[in-house]
């Protein structure tokens, strides 16, 4: 038994012993060839991962053309942008033009919105409701641009006060109306100080637009047909630097006095998965782009059919100027403000519908007549009497209807038929030449 475990011990050492050199032999032949392949070995790595990143890159630009131009329901109006494009040099239809051309700008003033909310994401609330409201009235601008150039002053003027009724009237009452009907167990409150601000500003707008009205139709101007074009310049850089004060004031001051509904609101669950955008940033100023392109050449398109359209399907120009166009370029407030509303946002209800009017009024207005003066075009302040008080009264009702900083569906509807009386009156309101005074 003995001898036999001696053996055993003989042959662990022996095998002990025996594998040392080899052991050692075969660390050496390892690193050998290593110090040789680290290159290959790096270059392979880098390979690999540049090609993830152009796989991953490629799937991410797919995956955004995805949500922004299949996921959502509306863009199957898409295709009418390129026929009215094709119909337009085929053939003499404006009526066509001008229909098809309105319905195909709908999803894109959508998507704007889209693409704007998405980068709001990322600059925060306050940079964002400036951002929604800037690009949210892209297509206002360049219609008004073109129209414009064209010489239409009185389609950009209607348009432009359009707009505003728009947002002030239908905007503001579907989304009281509709947040109404869901909240109808508990009234639904918003900032009133803010509310109150922007309806200061608009009544500065009111008043910018209503005194070269009344120097013209009082007969009263120094020098006739300079006067009231001068007042309109110098009013319209005063509106400016007021617009330019109101943002510094909203983004360095506003958060600090007016932001404690908003706070509150912050701290729900939902509203921070709500804040999680669906796109990069990038994606989204690529989109932000692209289709304030689209938007541009088919208004282009638009424009030029508006006389057309009015003498082939009889309708006044200042209907198709005050009510069709803006309910097209106000498509993006007007679905937003109606969503916010009825997840009980008012906040941001009361910053698209009314910061939007304020926007144009304090900044799109007094910017086409300063755009006016360098075209050498005769953009003025001067609305006309029957737009003027339009205005006027839209702006008190709203005023009075924000006061008290709630809401509920019965003022929805209430604003919503002011607006129907509007465009009633523009329906059979003949838009006067320049030689009747």
């Amino acid at each position: 038994m003995f001898p036999e475990m001696g053996s055993i011990e003989e042959k662990v050492d022996l095998d002990s012993d025996e594998e040392i050199p080899f052991s050692g032999v075969r660390t050496t032949n390892k690193m050998q060839p290593m110090n040789f392949e680290p290159s290959h070995i790096l270059l392979n790595r880098r390979f690999s991962a540049s090609w993830v990143i152009r796989k991953v890159h490629r799937i991410s630009i797919l995956r955004s053309i995805h949500i922004v131009l299949f996921k959502a329901r509306i863009n199957f109006l898409l295709p009418f942008g390129p026929l009215a494009i094709m119909l337009h040099y085929l053939t003499n239809k404006h009526g066509l033009v001008f229909f098809f051309s309105l319905v195909g700008i709908i999803p894109l003033a959508e998507r704007l919105g889209y693409a704007t909310e998405q980068l709001a994401c990322v600059t925060g609330p306050t940079v964002g409701g400036l951002l929604n409201a800037t690009f949210g009235n892209a297509t206002e601008m360049i219609i008004s641009m073109y129209a414009l150039k064209n010489g239409m002053i009185r389609v950009v003027q209607q348009s432009l006060l359009g707009s505003i009724l728009s947002n002030m009237l239908l905007v503001l009452g579907c989304a009281f109306f509709c947040g109404g009907l869901v909240h109808h167990h508990k009234v639904q409150i918003f900032n009133k100080a803010t509310a109150i601000v922007n309806s200061g500003l608009l009544l500065m707008a009111v008043m910018g637009i209503l005194f070269p009205a009344v120097l013209h139709f009082t007969h009263s101007e120094v020098h006739k047909g300079k006067s009231e074009i001068a007042l309109s310049r110098v009013s319209s850089c005063i509106m400016l630097v007021a617009y330019a004060s109101y943002i510094f004031f909203q983004l360095k001051i506003q958060n600090n006095l007016y932001s404690t509904l908003d706070e509150v609101r912050e701290n729900n669950d939902e509203a921070e998965e709500e804040d999680v955008p669906e796109i990069t940033h990038w994606e989204a100023v690529g989109w932000l782009a692209a289709l304030t392109l689209w938007i541009s050449i088919l208004s282009g398109y638009l424009v030029d059919a508006i006389q057309g359209a009015s003498d082939s399907m009889n309708i006044p120009v200042a209907f198709i100027s005050v009510v069709l166009l803006p309910i097209v370029g106000n498509a993006a407030e007007h679905a937003s403000a109606i969503m916010f509303a009825m997840k009980d946002k008012l906040d941001i209800t009361i910053g698209v519908a009314v910061g939007s009017s304020t926007q144009i009024s304090m900044f799109v207005i007094p910017f086409c007549v300063i755009v006016g003066w360098i075209m050498g075009k005769p953009m003025d302040l001067n609305f006309q009497l029957f737009e003027t008080a339009t205005l006027f009264i839209t702006v008190l009702v709203v005023a009075f209807m924000l006061q008290e900083g709630q809401s509920n569906y019965f003022k929805g509807l209430m604003l919503i038929l002011c607006y129907l009386i509007v465009a009633a009156s523009f329906f059979v309101h003949i838009d006067p030449s320049n030689d009747d005074d």
